[in-house]
C-alpha cells in the first residue's frame, strides 16, 4: 500500500510534468499546430488557471500582511513622534507663559532692582481655615519675618515664618490679615482684612464718608509693613446701615491667588 506522502509527491511530479510538456508543445519551434495540442491545453488549461489565481491569492495575503505589518509600526512610531511633539510644544507654551510674567516682575522691580527677591510658590496650605502659602526662599536670601510679599498685580501678604531656605507667607484673604489702606481716589481710609474667602472685607470705613463701587483701594504704608500705594482690589459692594458707625465694604483682590506661580518679596521691611 502506498503512503500518503507518495501519492501526494507523485501526483504533484505529475501535474508539473502535464504543464511542462503543454507548455513545450505550444511552442511552434517543436510542433506544429495541431489536435494533440489543442487537446492539451483544453486539459491543462483548468490546472493552469487553478494555479495561476492560487498563487495570486497567496500573493495578495501576504502583501495585504506585509502592509499591516508596516502600518502598525509606523502608526506606533508617528504616535511617538506626535506625542514629543506636543510635550515641545507645552513646553514652549508654558515657557512662554513663564517670560510674560517674569518680563512684569522685570519691569515692575526695574527702578529698585535690590529690593526684590523673586521667589516660586511650592505649596499652599489646603486647610479652609488658613489661607497661607510656602516660598522657596528664606534667612539665606535675606528676607525676614514681617516681609511684604507682592506680584505686579498687587498685595500678596507678609511671611508670617522664615527658615534657612524656605518661608511661610500669610496672605491677605486671611482672617488673620490687615493691612491699613485707603481708597485711591477719595483718600477714605480704611483697614483691608481677609475673611478666608476669595474677597476682602475694607472695614472701620465711617458711614459719613463717600465711597463708591469700582473704586481701587491700595496700601496706605502706615503699617509699616507694606509699601504705600500698592494695589490691593476693588470694591465690590457697599452697604451702609443707619444704626452701625462703619459701613460693610467688600472688595475684589487685584491678585488672583489660585493662579500666582511666583512672587516677590521686599527686602527693605521697616
Amino acid at each position: 500500500m502506498f503512503s500518503q506522502k507518495l501519492i501526494i509527491f507523485v501526483g504533484l511530479a505529475l501535474f508539473i510534468a502535464i504543464n511542462f510538456t503543454a507548455m513545450t508543445m505550444s511552442n511552434k519551434e517543436f510542433l506544429p499546430t495541431n489536435g494533440i495540442e489543442r487537446l492539451f491545453i483544453t486539459i491543462t488549461s483548468p490546472f493552469q488557471m487553478a494555479v495561476t489565481k492560487t498563487i495570486h491569492f497567496i500573493q495578495n495575503i501576504w502583501n495585504t500582511y506585509f502592509m499591516s505589518v508596516l502600518a502598525v509600526k509606523e502608526n506606533i512610531e508617528l504616535k511617538k513622534q506626535l506625542g514629543k511633539t506636543i510635550e515641545i510644544n507645552n513646553r514652549y507654551v508654558e515657557l512662554e507663559l513663564e517670560n510674560t510674567r517674569l518680563k512684569k516682575f522685570l519691569n515692575f522691580t526695574s527702578t529698585m532692582p535690590d529690593t526684590y527677591v523673586a521667589a516660586q510658590i511650592i505649596a499652599r496650605d489646603p486647610s479652609p481655615w488658613f489661607k497661607t502659602i510656602m516660598i522657596d526662599k528664606g534667612t539665606q536670601d535675606g528676607l525676614v519675618k514681617g516681609s511684604p510679599v507682592l506680584v505686579p498685580e498687587g498685595i500678596v501678604g507678609q511671611i508670617i515664618k522664615v527658615a534657612k531656605n524656605y518661608s511661610r507667607v500669610l496672605l491677605i484673604t486671611d482672617r488673620n490679615s490687615a493691612v491699613d489702606s485707603f481708597v485711591q481716589n477719595s483718600r477714605v481710609r480704611g483697614i483691608v482684612k481677609g475673611n478666608n474667602e476669595d474677597n476682602c472685607s475694607f472695614v472701620y470705613t465711617l458711614r459719613k464718608d463717600e465711597v463708591k463701587e469700582g473704586e481701587m483701594i491700595i496700601s496706605s504704608g502706615l503699617d509699616q509693613v507694606f509699601p504705600k500705594g500698592m494695589k490691593i482690589g476693588r470694591i465690590l459692594k457697599v452697604t451702609k446701615v443707619h444704626s452701625q458707625l462703619f459701613q460693610d465694604i467688600t472688595l475684589e483682590t487685584s491678585v488672583d491667588f489660585n493662579k500666582i506661580e511666583e512672587v516677590l518679596v521686599f527686602k527693605n521691611n521697616r
